[in-house]
This record gives structure tokens, sequence and C-alpha cells, in this order.
């Protein structure tokens, strides 16, 4: 970056001399906020990469490792840049380029066009690609070519892979096309990075560490799940989560499904180890990205405590979402009722319409929008719903399967949340909810929250608003401290139903528009 350049993101000042600071002092806040080019090795690093500090005329910074490698740039063996946190939801200024960014890092142009991805945003492709320049200062492809090169660089230096499964779990398609990209890139092949490397043992499962910038209360997100956990799909033991995952893949055309049984767990400072099947490989990058979103491992935690004014800081982050269309059953599932009668009414609805996992009795994968959108609403009532709430899952079904609606990191909030007030069954509160898990959108607040009107002295949804203002961008962060506080738990997070209210019981209070 010119040194007479200076970029802002996610509300950091991320001039030459602030980057250089942070990089001498090994500042954690700043580890995926940007990278460091040294002129005189041509290697780039994390902030934290624990080499002496280059002098200051050495260094050239850049806000994504692909700008870095464009430059001629490699990345460090030590600090490893594959391993650090993502940009999260607010990084960039301009939410179009960010929700490119997004959908890229989910692989969507693994498998089709810049054009394709463009129309999926609703602009012309000419536009994306200079809105996109002007935010990251790299091309899309280029983003997407070192997404592949590190996801690659990972898996050869953490696993005993075959170099040619990496090749297509990194979405290569051939082991020709990652060798010549190795070269050029990396001036090494994928077979010396893999004599070099801490090659992982073996066998039907694989484990990757996951990093992310302090602080997490890992207690308090199992606490979250754990309540929520919904038998033969989740379980939540001491210290871990598991789940069942299922994602599909269009190849050309042809579409394959990929599932299997995860688990993750805190296992150090700043890390995270998730382990999963070899059935799952072909789909890596997918995974990681689940996790982390679920997790919320690229919440630029340091700048977001700075924006709670008045609520503690505790490092409780706001869980995501599996998959969107999940979390908006879920949602709607528990409106005005306990959270032990929705999990009961969740666990029906996975054994009779999810797939079951192969290996694994009594296990099952969550049922696909396609699935639950050929449901007639008597299906989903013999469950124990009523028909305004069975009949607003089946809509919501048959609009996330004919891409009519999309409930992922990266949607663009507004428009999603009409979209989904208007669907009969959906109301303000739910909606806003979903945004905050499956949208990962840190500004959605449930204004209407019996709880929130209660911790914060109002009377209705519009003082609510008034009063949270000061929180934003962050408002999503700060429901979530504010329904901890409600609570009185001083540490961990206790028990949140779908509709935000906090009670060891399980009792649920919504907002009474959710009723109707």
């Amino acid at each position: 970056m010119p040194e007479h350049q200076t970029r802002y993101i996610g509300g950091m000042n991320l001039a030459p001399d602030v980057c250089y600071q942070a990089l001498a002092s090994r500042d954690r806040r700043f580890d995926g906020q940007f990278v460091v080019g040294v002129t005189s090795t041509g290697i780039y690093c994390r902030p934290i990469c624990r080499v002496r500090c280059p002098k200051p005329d050495h260094c050239r910074f850049f806000t994504h490792p692909a700008a870095a490698e464009q430059a001629g740039f490699r990345p460090c063996l030590r600090c490893r840049p594959e391993l650090a946190p993502g940009l999260a939801m607010m990084d960039a200024r301009d939410q179009l380029a960010r929700a490119a960014m997004v959908m890229i890092d989910n692989g969507f142009l693994d498998h089709d066009s810049s054009d394709a991805l463009a129309r999926r945003i609703g602009v012309s492709e000419r536009h994306l690609r200079r809105l996109f320049r002007a935010t990251f200062g790299v091309t899309m492809f280029d983003v997407a070519r070192t997404r592949r090169l590190l996801l690659a660089k990972r898996l050869l230096t953490d696993t005993a892979l075959p170099v040619s499964e990496i090749a297509h779990a990194a979405g290569f398609g051939s082991q020709r096309r990652l060798n010549a990209l190795f070269q050029t890139h990396y001036r090494m092949s994928p077979g010396r990075l893999r004599r070099g490397g801490r090659a992982g043992a073996s066998g039907a499962s694989i484990t990757l560490s996951m990093a992310y910038q302090p602080p997490l209360d890992w207690a308090a997100m199992l606490d979250f799940l754990s309540i929520r956990q919904v038998e033969g799909l989740e379980q939540v033991e001491t210290g871990c989560w598991q789940r069942s995952l299922l994602i599909e893949k269009d190849y050309g055309g042809e579409r394959t499904t990929h599932a299997g049984w995860i688990s993750v767990e805190h296992v150090g400072p700043e890390q995270l180890a998730l382990t999963l099947p070899v059935s799952l490989v072909p789909v890596m990058g997918d995974v990681l990205k689940t996790v982390r979103d679920v997790f919320d491992l690229d919440a630029p935690m340091a700048l977001i405590e700075s924006h709670l004014e008045g609520l503690e800081s505790t490092g409780l982050r706001v869980p995501g979402a599996v998959t969107g269309f999940e979390m908006a059953v879920r949602a709607i599932v528990g409106q005005q009722i306990t959270t032990i009668r929705a999990r009961r009414v969740l666990a029906e609805l996975v054994a009779r319409f999810g797939e079951p996992l192969a290996g694994h009795p009594g296990r099952y994968s969550f049922p696909t929008p396609a699935v639950m959108a050929e449901q007639p609403p008597e299906a989903l009532i013999s469950l124990g719903l009523l028909r305004i709430r069975a009949e607003a899952i089946i809509a919501v079904a048959g609009a996330v399967d004919c891409g009519a609606l999309r409930l992922c990191p990266g949607a663009p909030a507004a428009e999603t949340i009409t979209r989904l007030c208007d669907i009969r069954g959906i109301g303000d509160w739910t909606a806003q909810y979903i945004a905050m898990r499956a949208l990962a959108w840190p500004d959605a607040f449930p204004a209407g929250d019996l709880v929130l009107k209660r911790v914060l002295g109002c009377d209705n949804a519009r003082e609510v608003v008034q009063r949270a203002s000061r929180w934003s961008p962050w408002r999503a962060y700060a429901a979530i401290r504010l329904w901890q506080q409600a609570s009185g738990a001083p540490t961990s997070c206790p028990a949140i139903t779908s509709q935000g209210a906090l009670t060891r019981s399980g009792a649920s209070a919504s907002s009474s528009e959710e009723s109707s």
C-alpha cells in the first residue's frame, strides 16, 4: 500500500504507520485485518508472526493475501496466513463488494462465473468488478485463486491426503493445475511443501486448527448451543460441539451430496480444532466456512467491544447458523412455545424428513429446502405445529429452494428482512433474529423483544431502537449481552430461547406480534 494511502477496515485505521506499530507489537487485534509483505525476503506474513520484525522500509501492507500474492510475495511457512481469521461482515465499506467476497470465500467461483456471481448479487458484472477492485485492491479471480492456493497449502501441511485429492478439494480440478500454480506463485512444488510440513495422520478423519481473534467465551457459546441441541442432529458434550453436515454441490449440472459428522473443540489460546470425516474433504472449504460462521470466528472483537458502551466486555459472540434455512425453521418452530417443546418438534421433523447419516445410527442431516417445500401443511401440523407456522416453513422452503430468498452471510439484510416479513406467520422479531444468526448481520436487532424492553426500561419498540442506536453497527452483539445481563449470569451465557428470553427453565417470551 503506498505510504500516503490510508484504508479503513471495520473502523480500524490501516495507515502504514498503524500497521507497522501493530506488526512490531504483534497485536492480535489486527490478525486477519492485513498482511505484510517483506521486500527483503519476498514473503508475506500475518501481523502476529514471531520472526524478527523487519525494518519499516522493507514492509508493504495489504488488506488481503491476494493483493500480496499479486505483488509477488509468497505466504510465510511459519505464521501461515491461511490460518488467519477472515474479514468480518462489516469490514468492507461497500456492501456489494463484501457480499461478493463472502460468496467467493464460500467457493462460488470454483464452479461458476463472475457474471453469475454479479447476477446473484443483482448488479452488472462490470459494476461489480469495479466495486470489488476499488474496495479490496484486487480482482475477484485473484481472491478466488489465492483462496484455493491457501486451502491447498493448509491441507498439504496439516493432512496426509494424496495431492490429487487436495487438488480437487481446493477447487483446482486437477493435480496438474495445482502443480503449475504452486510453482508460479510459491516457487515450489506441492511435494516439497508436503515433505517440509507436519502431515496429519491418515485414516477415516482429519483434524485442522482454526484461529480467531480473542476474546471468545467458549463456555458461553457451548451453553447457547447446548440448550438448543436437537436429538439426532447435534450433540454438545464437555467442551465439544458435534453435529451432522450435508453439503450439496453442483458440478457442471450434476448435483452431488457430501455428508458427515464433525466435531469442534477448544484446544488452546485463540485456537479451535475441527475434526471431520474424509467424506467431507471434497467440500473442505465449505466445512471450514460453516464452522467459522457458527462460532463467529471472524468477528473483530476488539472493535466490537469498543462500540458496546455501557455493556460488560465478555467475549460473547453471536452464534451463527449451519444453514440459513435451518435457522429460519428453528426460529419459526420456537415461536410462543418453550425451548424444550421446540426441541422435541425439531427432533421429530429431522427424524421424519432428514436423511439418515451413513455409519451413524440414529443421526440425520437437517431436511433440505427442496424436501420441505414439497410437504403438505398437514405433515408439519402432525408434529405439533400450528397451521400458520407450518405454512410459513413451507413458504420459506420454497423461496429458498427456487433462489427467491437467500439466507446466508452476504445476503442483503434490509431486503431479506422485508421478504421474510411478507410471509404470513413471520414478524419482525423472527426476521431480525434470522438476520442476526443466518445472515450474520451485526446490526440486526429484534427491538420488539420483551426481555430487551424490560432490561432497557422501555415501553415500546421505538424507544428500544432509540436506546440501542448508540451500539450501531454492532447491535446484534448488544442484544446478546443484554439477554445475558437479564439472566444474571456473570460469565456464562444461560439458556436463550429462540425468542430471546433468558431462562434456565426453558420458558420463552417473545414479542406478541410473532403469535399473529
